[in-house]
């Protein structure tokens, strides 16, 4: 069983009328399902298309102390 690591995508929206950068922190197995977390996320909170969004990296957080988001960060500490 693997597992659950966080990732912090970032990126830019590059929707005509919303043109912002990103950074968002998921659970996942791999960056790969960070990727589509993330294309969930900002598909149905700001109803972007996934050509609208451009992923620049995906970083593994390994220190859970480099956490932002309070519920990840209390979700991963709770283990």
């Amino acid at each position: 069983m693997s597992e659950v690591k966080v990732f912090r995508v970032i990126g830019k929206i590059l929707k005509p009328n919303l043109k912002t950068n990103f950074q968002k922190e998921v659970r996942a197995l791999k960056p790969e399902h960070a990727i589509e977390e993330v294309y969930r996320l900002l598909g149905s909170k700001h109803r972007v298309k996934r050509y609208h969004i451009r992923i620049e990296r995906v970083e593994e957080i390994k220190d859970p102390e480099d956490i932002k988001d309070p519920i990840i960060k209390e979700l991963t500490i709770r283990k």
